[in-house]
């Protein structure tokens, strides 16, 4: 059967190596066809931007939350607002319930530890790949409000320091409809100003 194929953006060579052996042989599974999953490794947000924008794209993305050119959740607003459709899955040191849930709301298709053992690395894999949900602790995705495809893409102007009416004008759309949805990422991520949605895409306290 033609091999799925993951990416793996992660600056920790030791650590990606060791993810990149554990989703390859996530492919094992009971039916002996070990190597159907390949594995494509990158250590910064725009290596692997620039390889998606050549395409194709793959089945799944594992993202970790600190690279050299992303921090927090930035990332993956960015990978979001240019592929909206693109399984993500947030692969951190960082478990935190806030930050979890943030990923959540922000469009990760799953978030794991790397505290993780290979068993349960496994099994998400698995989960993810058959197109459900995993997250580390489990929690049920219903338990938080998700931001939509133009919520991303907003967010990720604000990341990029746009003004609204610089953002209004990238997507096609009026400055109050911007000043709306903003209103409405305001509410789901639990902040109250521009400056803490900053923050909270970069993963500041």
């Amino acid at each position: 059967m033609p091999a799925v194929q993951v990416f793996l953006v992660d600056d920790h060579p030791l650590f990606r190596q060791a993810m990149a052996a554990t989703v390859a042989n996530a492919g094992a599974g009971g039916d002996g066809r070990a190597g159907h999953i390949t594995v494509e490794q990158f250590e910064t947000l725009a290596a692997v931007r620039e390889r998606l924008d050549g395409g194709p794209l793959p089945a799944l993305v594992l993202l970790d939350l600190k690279l050299p050119d992303s921090q927090g959740v930035s990332g993956l607003l960015a990978l979001k607002a240019h592929f909206p459709d693109l399984p993500i899955a947030i692969v951190s040191a960082s478990d935190s319930a806030e930050i979890l849930q943030t990923a959540m709301a922000c469009g990760a298709a799953g978030f794991v530890s790397k505290a993780a053992g290979v068993e349960e690395l496994s099994a998400a894999i698995e989960t993810l790949l058959g197109g459900e949900t995993w997250f580390t602790p489990m929690t049920d995705p219903a338990e938080r409000p998700i931001l939509t495809p133009t919520h991303a893409r907003i967010l990720d102007g604000v990341h990029r320091g746009l003004m609204n009416k610089q953002i209004a004008h990238e997507l096609g759309l009026t400055e109050a409809t911007i000043k709306y949805h903003l209103t409405g990422i305001f509410r789901i991520l639990g902040v109250q100003t521009r400056a803490q949605l900053v923050a909270l895409s970069q993963g500041s306290p």
